[in-house]
Protein backbone atom coordinates (compact mmCIF):
# COMPACT_ATOMS: atom_id res chain seq x y z
CA UNK A 1 0.00 0.00 0.00
CA UNK A 2 1.64 3.26 -0.79
CA UNK A 3 0.64 7.00 1.31
CA UNK A 4 -2.55 7.46 -1.05
CA UNK A 5 -3.54 4.14 0.14
CA UNK A 6 -2.80 4.60 3.45
CA UNK A 7 -4.78 7.61 4.13
CA UNK A 8 -7.71 6.42 1.98
CA UNK A 9 -7.92 3.35 4.64
CA UNK A 10 -8.09 5.92 7.10
CA UNK A 11 -10.69 8.08 5.34
CA UNK A 12 -13.09 5.17 5.28
CA UNK A 13 -12.76 4.08 8.90
CA UNK A 14 -13.19 7.01 10.52
CA UNK A 15 -15.57 8.79 7.69
CA UNK A 16 -13.75 11.77 7.38
CA UNK A 17 -12.05 13.81 4.32
CA UNK A 18 -8.49 13.82 3.50
CA UNK A 19 -7.43 16.30 5.73
CA UNK A 20 -8.60 15.56 8.93
CA UNK A 21 -7.13 11.60 8.03
CA UNK A 22 -3.66 13.08 7.51
CA UNK A 23 -3.81 15.20 11.05
CA UNK A 24 -5.05 11.96 12.61
CA UNK A 25 -2.65 9.70 11.08
CA UNK A 26 0.31 11.67 12.13
CA UNK A 27 -0.96 12.05 15.38
CA UNK A 28 -1.51 9.04 16.11
CA UNK A 29 1.56 7.55 14.69
CA UNK A 30 3.70 9.75 16.60
CA UNK A 31 2.11 8.84 19.92
CA UNK A 32 2.96 5.32 19.24
CA UNK A 33 5.86 5.96 18.61
CA UNK A 34 6.35 7.50 21.80
CA UNK A 35 4.70 4.51 23.49
CA UNK A 36 6.68 1.43 22.16
CA UNK A 37 10.42 0.62 22.14
CA UNK A 38 12.55 2.19 19.00
CA UNK A 39 13.35 -0.94 18.00
CA UNK A 40 10.21 -1.64 17.39
CA UNK A 41 8.87 1.75 15.99
CA UNK A 42 11.65 1.33 13.17
CA UNK A 43 10.42 -2.27 12.05
CA UNK A 44 7.40 -0.64 11.70
CA UNK A 45 8.38 2.65 9.83
CA UNK A 46 10.06 -0.16 7.51
CA UNK A 47 7.10 -1.49 6.34
CA UNK A 48 5.11 2.05 6.12
CA UNK A 49 5.13 3.98 3.00
CA UNK A 50 7.66 6.69 3.59
CA UNK A 51 5.84 10.43 5.09
CA UNK A 52 3.62 7.42 7.37
CA UNK A 53 6.81 6.43 8.61
CA UNK A 54 8.24 9.84 9.33
CA UNK A 55 5.29 10.41 11.63
CA UNK A 56 6.18 6.99 14.01
CA UNK A 57 10.15 8.21 14.50
CA UNK A 58 10.92 7.23 18.54
CA UNK A 59 13.72 8.56 20.32
CA UNK A 60 14.54 5.24 21.45
CA UNK A 61 12.87 4.21 25.35
CA UNK A 62 9.29 4.02 25.73
CA UNK A 63 7.32 6.51 27.39
CA UNK A 64 4.95 4.27 30.32
CA UNK A 65 1.41 6.29 29.40
CA UNK A 66 -2.12 4.34 29.83
CA UNK A 67 -4.60 4.23 26.68
CA UNK A 68 -6.10 7.07 28.24
CA UNK A 69 -3.16 8.88 27.93
CA UNK A 70 -2.45 8.22 24.34
CA UNK A 71 -5.74 8.94 23.44
CA UNK A 72 -5.26 12.77 25.13
CA UNK A 73 -1.94 13.20 23.35
CA UNK A 74 -3.81 11.95 19.93
CA UNK A 75 -6.69 14.78 20.98
CA UNK A 76 -4.06 17.20 21.77
CA UNK A 77 -2.11 16.33 18.54
CA UNK A 78 -4.76 16.90 16.33
CA UNK A 79 -6.87 19.65 18.19
CA UNK A 80 -10.04 17.37 18.64
CA UNK A 81 -12.05 16.11 21.67
CA UNK A 82 -11.09 12.98 23.26
CA UNK A 83 -13.97 10.92 21.89
CA UNK A 84 -12.98 12.32 18.24
CA UNK A 85 -9.35 11.34 18.91
CA UNK A 86 -10.44 7.84 20.38
CA UNK A 87 -12.33 7.29 17.22
CA UNK A 88 -9.46 8.41 14.50
CA UNK A 89 -6.63 6.27 16.39
CA UNK A 90 -8.69 3.14 16.50
CA UNK A 91 -9.09 3.71 12.43
CA UNK A 92 -5.25 5.09 12.12
CA UNK A 93 -4.07 1.41 13.93
CA UNK A 94 -6.86 -1.07 11.86
CA UNK A 95 -5.15 0.93 8.56
CA UNK A 96 -1.54 0.13 10.44
CA UNK A 97 -3.00 -3.34 10.84
CA UNK A 98 -3.31 -3.63 6.94
CA UNK A 99 -0.24 -2.21 6.22
CA UNK A 100 2.13 -4.28 8.03
CA UNK A 101 2.85 -8.05 8.28
CA UNK A 102 0.29 -9.95 11.02
CA UNK A 103 4.32 -10.46 12.84
CA UNK A 104 5.12 -7.18 13.11
CA UNK A 105 1.81 -6.04 14.33
CA UNK A 106 1.38 -8.77 17.01
CA UNK A 107 4.90 -7.86 17.89
CA UNK A 108 3.78 -4.06 18.68
CA UNK A 109 0.72 -5.16 20.24
CA UNK A 110 2.73 -7.13 22.76
CA UNK A 111 4.84 -3.68 23.99
CA UNK A 112 1.03 -2.35 25.42
CA UNK A 113 -1.00 -3.13 28.17
CA UNK A 114 -4.28 -4.85 27.94
CA UNK A 115 -6.09 -1.67 28.26
CA UNK A 116 -5.32 -0.71 24.60
CA UNK A 117 -7.55 -3.55 23.94
CA UNK A 118 -10.42 -1.13 22.63
CA UNK A 119 -8.03 0.72 20.52
CA UNK A 120 -6.69 -2.49 18.86
CA UNK A 121 -8.35 -4.46 16.04
CA UNK A 122 -7.18 -7.76 17.14
CA UNK A 123 -8.90 -10.20 18.85
CA UNK A 124 -12.80 -9.95 19.96
CA UNK A 125 -13.83 -6.61 18.96
CA UNK A 126 -15.06 -4.37 21.92
CA UNK A 127 -17.74 -2.36 20.35
CA UNK A 128 -17.38 1.01 23.04
CA UNK A 129 -20.52 3.67 22.98
CA UNK A 130 -20.01 7.03 22.37
CA UNK A 131 -19.59 8.97 25.48
CA UNK A 132 -22.42 11.89 23.95
CA UNK A 133 -24.77 8.81 23.31
CA UNK A 134 -23.79 7.17 27.16
CA UNK A 135 -24.87 10.41 28.33
CA UNK A 136 -27.70 11.26 26.41
CA UNK A 137 -29.42 8.27 27.15
CA UNK A 138 -28.54 8.71 31.20
CA UNK A 139 -30.20 12.40 30.52
CA UNK A 140 -33.44 10.87 28.50
CA UNK A 141 -33.90 8.20 31.68
CA UNK A 142 -33.62 10.31 34.05
CA UNK A 143 -35.27 13.59 32.78
CA UNK A 144 -32.30 16.25 32.90
CA UNK A 145 -29.86 17.87 31.07
CA UNK A 146 -26.25 16.66 29.56
CA UNK A 147 -24.60 18.76 31.94
CA UNK A 148 -26.68 16.93 34.80
CA UNK A 149 -26.65 13.59 33.29
CA UNK A 150 -22.77 13.69 33.17
CA UNK A 151 -22.31 14.62 37.13
CA UNK A 152 -24.89 11.99 37.79
CA UNK A 153 -22.47 9.47 35.98
CA UNK A 154 -19.10 10.64 37.20
CA UNK A 155 -21.02 10.24 40.88
CA UNK A 156 -22.42 6.84 40.03
CA UNK A 157 -19.00 5.17 38.53
CA UNK A 158 -17.03 6.69 41.35
CA UNK A 159 -19.06 5.16 43.98
CA UNK A 160 -19.95 1.90 41.69
CA UNK A 161 -15.95 1.48 41.49
CA UNK A 162 -15.75 1.78 45.26
CA UNK A 163 -18.14 -1.01 45.48
CA UNK A 164 -17.13 -3.86 43.45
CA UNK A 165 -13.73 -5.23 43.15
CA UNK A 166 -10.68 -4.00 40.77
CA UNK A 167 -10.57 -6.42 38.30
CA UNK A 168 -14.08 -5.66 37.71
CA UNK A 169 -13.49 -2.16 37.31
CA UNK A 170 -10.35 -2.67 34.94
CA UNK A 171 -13.05 -4.74 33.08
CA UNK A 172 -15.34 -1.76 32.52
CA UNK A 173 -12.69 0.73 31.65
CA UNK A 174 -12.38 -1.53 28.77
CA UNK A 175 -15.58 -1.08 27.92
CA UNK A 176 -16.39 2.13 27.99
CA UNK A 177 -14.60 5.71 26.49
CA UNK A 178 -11.94 7.93 27.24
CA UNK A 179 -14.04 10.62 28.64
CA UNK A 180 -15.48 7.94 31.11
CA UNK A 181 -13.22 6.51 32.92
CA UNK A 182 -11.97 9.11 35.05
CA UNK A 183 -14.40 8.53 37.80
CA UNK A 184 -13.54 4.55 37.46
CA UNK A 185 -10.19 4.76 38.08
CA UNK A 186 -11.11 7.66 40.84
CA UNK A 187 -13.08 4.82 42.94
CA UNK A 188 -10.83 2.31 42.37
CA UNK A 189 -7.81 4.44 43.72
CA UNK A 190 -9.94 5.08 46.61
CA UNK A 191 -10.77 1.69 47.75
CA UNK A 192 -7.18 -0.13 47.25
CA UNK A 193 -9.04 -2.41 44.45
CA UNK A 194 -10.61 -4.05 47.08
CA UNK A 195 -14.82 -4.15 47.07
CA UNK A 196 -16.07 -2.00 49.77
CA UNK A 197 -19.02 -3.34 51.62
CA UNK A 198 -21.92 -0.43 51.31
CA UNK A 199 -25.55 -0.78 51.90
CA UNK A 200 -27.80 0.67 48.89
CA UNK A 201 -28.45 3.41 51.48
CA UNK A 202 -24.97 4.18 51.82
CA UNK A 203 -24.54 3.88 47.96
CA UNK A 204 -27.17 6.46 47.46
CA UNK A 205 -25.73 8.42 50.04
CA UNK A 206 -21.82 8.64 48.42
CA UNK A 207 -23.78 9.24 45.15
CA UNK A 208 -25.75 12.52 46.52
CA UNK A 209 -22.87 13.68 48.19
CA UNK A 210 -20.94 13.62 45.10
CA UNK A 211 -23.35 14.97 42.77
CA UNK A 212 -25.19 17.55 45.20
CA UNK A 213 -28.29 16.14 44.49
CA UNK A 214 -30.85 14.52 47.15
CA UNK A 215 -31.03 11.30 48.50
CA UNK A 216 -34.17 10.74 45.73
CA UNK A 217 -32.59 12.32 43.30
CA UNK A 218 -29.77 10.25 43.67
CA UNK A 219 -31.79 6.94 43.03
CA UNK A 220 -33.40 7.79 39.72
CA UNK A 221 -30.07 9.42 38.56
CA UNK A 222 -28.28 5.69 39.48
CA UNK A 223 -30.99 3.69 38.61
CA UNK A 224 -30.69 6.31 35.05
CA UNK A 225 -26.82 5.37 34.56
CA UNK A 226 -26.68 1.67 35.61
CA UNK A 227 -29.05 0.98 32.97
CA UNK A 228 -27.88 2.70 30.23
CA UNK A 229 -24.52 0.78 31.34
CA UNK A 230 -25.93 -2.50 30.98
CA UNK A 231 -26.75 -1.55 27.64
CA UNK A 232 -23.65 -0.10 26.75
CA UNK A 233 -21.30 -3.11 28.24
CA UNK A 234 -23.83 -6.08 27.52
CA UNK A 235 -25.29 -8.10 29.51
CA UNK A 236 -22.36 -10.40 30.41
CA UNK A 237 -20.28 -8.11 31.18
CA UNK A 238 -22.89 -6.28 33.72
CA UNK A 239 -23.88 -9.86 34.65
CA UNK A 240 -19.84 -10.01 36.06
CA UNK A 241 -19.95 -6.55 37.52
CA UNK A 242 -23.32 -7.13 39.72
CA UNK A 243 -23.02 -10.40 40.66
CA UNK A 244 -21.07 -9.25 43.31
CA UNK A 245 -24.12 -6.66 44.62
CA UNK A 246 -26.60 -7.53 47.19
CA UNK A 247 -29.95 -8.32 45.74
CA UNK A 248 -31.65 -5.06 47.14
CA UNK A 249 -29.17 -3.05 44.71
CA UNK A 250 -30.29 -5.28 41.77
CA UNK A 251 -34.62 -4.63 42.66
CA UNK A 252 -33.92 -1.03 43.02
CA UNK A 253 -31.58 0.14 40.53
CA UNK A 254 -30.95 -2.36 37.51
CA UNK A 255 -34.99 -2.84 36.69
CA UNK A 256 -35.19 -1.90 32.17
CA UNK A 257 -35.84 1.18 31.79
CA UNK A 258 -37.88 2.34 28.30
Amino acid sequence: MNEDGFLTTVEQLAGVGRDTATRAAQATLSVLGERIAGGEARDLAAQLPPEPASWIASTGNPQRFDADGFVRRVAKREGVDVETAERHARAVLEALRREVTPDEFEDMVAELPKDYAPLLPRGPYIEVVGADVFLRHVADRAGIDEDAARRATDAVLETLAERIAGGEVDDLILRLPVRLRPPLKRGRERSGGKAQRMSLDEFLRRVAEREEVDAEQAREHARAVLVTLREAVGEKEFRDVTVQLPDEYLAALTRRAP
